[in-house]
């Protein structure tokens, strides 16, 4: 997809494709639900105390049940932001393109704003990448879902103060020829990862690990599981059906995105960093305009304001 085309350069291009994907069917009253509607043009807004110059902005749309005045950015992370529309969906492009990632910094240089406004977009639109209801993996007695952790931090060596490296953990769930889920753990031992298994892996589903013991009891509450042992060099078996090599290789991209990339993740925000990686992975057989337009139609009901976002990093 060409960065050049019209959506990423005018904001009325930019407004008429998130209507194409938001309302396929016509304009939807985010207020009461209503498709009775009339696109107000501008200047037709009469003058009053509360609008004295009187002008309506493209895009608005007056609900004929209720009244209210709305635009297809209403009830999304986009809404009630001064970026321009046509810079959102280069952003979300530019997001959704990168195998490992975009800096926020380069992000800020392409679009000509702030860092600070550049790290706040590309945290709404991780939100919005973010799955509201995802089914359990693994649904069949054939399907296989690996299971594994892994830590990311700096390493002590490289830190100025020579203080041992906070490392922070993520466990993710990989279905065979699937999707992923992943998530960011304070802790991993048995306790923690048991909910997260059995929450998002589909009972009929053999699980597949390493030789950790944190798996052995939740393994038995599934179709099957079984493991390698890493430390004994044990990688994949004859027939090549016990191995971890589908969410090592996830790690490998994710891990690659950190330290090329982000090079630093926010205990707080490493979440939205897993959903983003997670969701070009899970779309990794769409081109990157089939992408993007799904991520775009992610941003319904997921309002992030920038005080919520900032009081997470504090």
């Amino acid at each position: 997809m060409d960065i050049t085309a019209p959506r990423f350069t005018d904001e009325n291009a930019a407004r008429e494709h998130l209507e194409s994907l938001m309302w396929p069917e016509g304009p939807f009253c985010p207020h009461c639900g209503s498709v009775n509607a009339k696109r107000l043009p501008p200047q037709a807004r009469k003058v009053t105390a509360a609008h004295p110059g009187g002008s309506v902005r493209h895009g608005v749309i007056q609900c004929n049940d209720c009244g209210d005045q709305y635009t297809v950015t209403v009830g999304t992370v986009f809404e009630r932001s001064k970026v321009p529309l046509n810079k959102w969906l280069l952003a979300n492009h530019l997001l959704c393109a990168s195998k490992k990632g975009i800096s926020g910094h380069q992000i800020a240089r392409m679009l000509g704003v702030t860092y600070k406004t550049a790290w706040f977009m590309m945290h709404r639109i991780r939100e919005a990448m973010t799955p509201a209801n995802p089914a359990p993996l693994g649904g069949g007695e054939q399907a296989v879902v690996e299971a594994d952790e892994t830590y990311v931090g700096g390493k002590a060596k490289n830190r100025a103060t020579r203080k041992p490296a906070a490392k922070k953990a993520v466990v993710a769930l990989v279905e065979r020829d699937g999707e992923v889920r992943s998530f960011h753990v304070a802790n991993v031992n048995a306790k923690t990862l048991r909910p997260l298994i059995v929450t998002n892996v589909h009972r009929s589903a053999h699980l597949m690990t390493d030789e950790s013991g944190v798996y052995t009891r939740v393994g038995r509450e599934f179709n099957g599981h079984s493991s390698v042992n890493h430390s004994a060099s044990e990688y994949v078996t004859t027939g090549g059906f016990k191995h971890s090599n589908t969410v090592e290789n996830l790690f490998s991209i994710f891990k690659r995105g950190v330290i090329g990339t982000y090079h630093h993740l926010s205990e707080a925000h490493l979440g939205r960093y897993t959903a983003e990686f997670d969701f070009r992975y899970n779309t990794r057989k769409l081109n990157d305009h089939e992408r993007s337009d799904l991520a775009l139609q992610g941003i319904t009901g997921k309002r992030l304001t920038y005080r919520r976002t900032d009081k997470l990093a504090a």
